[in-house]
């Protein structure tokens, strides 16, 4: 049963498997990494020795004789990495404070833009104090105009090898400027600003709009949002086609206690099915550097020690200071389009059984553009697009179409994979939804 109290279908493919049975390799390689830190004291200072391990004891050990492996990838040859030990020793994930904006008495919490989460606190900035009806053709007209501003912000300025001017980028001054970009028409440019009188940095390929490449689709353009093959006489779910390749997506997960803890996470390596899985160790690398560019100068340039500008973008949002909501989807540049609609719709509209109305926020059709430079090869976006479920009203669409808009009407569940979980501060009741589409989200609750 999910916390709404609706039974969960029942999907059972063969027997499942028995305790300690799948994946041997991992289990041996967990099971070893509690032995070798078992002397190590209190949690925290397990947890310390553990990560020591990972970056300089066994497990480092075998990633690099992995990299030094010739591996069959993608190219159709082999080839060999460059991870050296020296990599994994001298670097070590930190704890870092989120990126924050503060928007009608909600903080919305982000990774920093070495992600693409501030985007998102970026949209709230560029809203005006009063928004049109929510889903008229007004309102989505204004989000992805908006979008459109915050994500040419994220080309020109996101990443882990230069110093990103967050403050300015979401300040007040700045975004009243961008506002006044957007006028009734859509926009088929590429405009970023120049925070604080800066000069806009883009890559080359930036300009480029490269549509009929391998790879791009309007349903969404680089990451897979729906895991299953066209054929697949099972919408939405996954398949494995007889030589072992996937169509797979990134996942997200948000959990509440009663307390109110809360957590949201967007675990994704990238293509794990493309990349081999360490024999020693079972579980592959993952390939995230595909996102940093090769051109120098970049704030996203491939550059020693830093971190490539990933779009894997969970969120927070606390009411009055206080924890309320944890949400998030797959979804790749979609990421925090979709949960922007999910987040206005949420914080604005009704609630239900004492808690705020998520299944309902994420049913809403849902929407995308691909009007800037994608994440994933071959990078390529199309001015002036959005992509609308055909349950959008047909009013809505033919409204955006006379705005100028380059409109796909997609397949009427196909927009969103988001989930989401809350706590309400004064009741203490737990919520949370889960998304119908592709028929692999669930809300369950004990």
């Amino acid at each position: 049963m999910d916390l709404l109290g609706r039974r969960l279908p029942a999907r059972r493919r063969g027997a499942p498997p028995r305790p300690s049975a799948a994946q041997p390799r991992s289990r041996r390689t967990w099971k070893r990494l509690l032995a070798e830190t078992a002397g190590a004291g209190g949690r925290e200072a397990r947890i310390e020795a553990a990560r020591e391990v990972w970056r300089t004891g066994f497990i480092a050990e075998a990633l690099v004789r992995q990299a030094q492996r010739p591996t069959l990838d993608t190219s159709g040859a082999h080839h060999t990495g460059t991870l050296t030990a020296a990599d994994l020793a001298g670097w070590s994930a930190t704890y870092e404070a989120p990126a924050t904006y503060d928007w009608n008495g909600w903080t919305v919490c982000k990774a920093g833009p070495w992600s693409q989460g501030p985007a998102l606190l970026q949209q709230l900035a560029l809203l005006p104090p009063e928004l049109p009806a929510h889903g008229s053709a007004d309102y989505v007209h204004l989000l992805v105009e908006g979008c459109k501003l915050a994500m040419a912000d994220r080309e020109a300025w996101y990443g882990d090898a230069a110093e990103v001017p967050l403050g300015e980028l979401l300040s007040a001054p700045y975004n009243t400027g961008r506002r006044a970009l957007i006028g009734d028409k859509a926009s088929h440019e590429l405009r970023p600003g120049s925070p604080g009188g800066r000069e806009p940095r883009l890559s080359a390929h930036a300009r480029v709009v490269a549509t009929d490449e391998p790879g791009f689709s309007p349903m969404g353009a680089g990451e897979p949002t729906v895991a299953k093959r066209p054929t697949s006489p099972v919408p939405g779910e996954p398949e494995t086609a007889p030589d072992g390749a996937t169509r797979g997506d990134t996942c997200h997960l948000d959990v509440v206690d009663r307390w109110g803890n809360m957590v949201a996470a967007t675990p994704s390596g990238g293509w794990l099915q493309s990349n081999p899985v360490v024999p020693e160790l079972g579980f592959p690398l993952g390939t995230r550097l595909q996102m940093t560019w090769l051109e120098e100068g970049l704030p996203n340039s491939l550059t020693p020690g830093r971190r490539p500008r990933t779009t894997l973008t969970p969120s927070l949002a606390l009411r009055d200071g206080v924890p309320v909501l944890a949400f998030g989807t797959p979804g790749g540049d979609q990421q925090d389009q979709w949960q922007l609609h999910f987040f206005l719709a949420v914080a604005l509209r009704a609630r239900v059984r004492g808690g705020l109305d998520l299944q309902g926020a994420i049913d809403a059709p849902n929407w995308h553009n691909d009007a800037f430079p994608g994440s994933f090869y071959p990078r390529g976006m199309r001015p002036g697009s959005v992509t609308v479920e055909s349950r959008m009203p047909h009013p809505v669409i033919e409204g955006l179409r006379g705005r100028g808009h380059d409109v796909t009407v997609a397949d009427a569940w196909s927009e969103g994979r988001l989930c989401a979980v809350a706590r309400d501060p004064e009741t203490g009741i737990l919520s949370a939804a889960a998304n119908p589409r592709g028929m692999q989200g669930y809300a369950v609750g004990r």
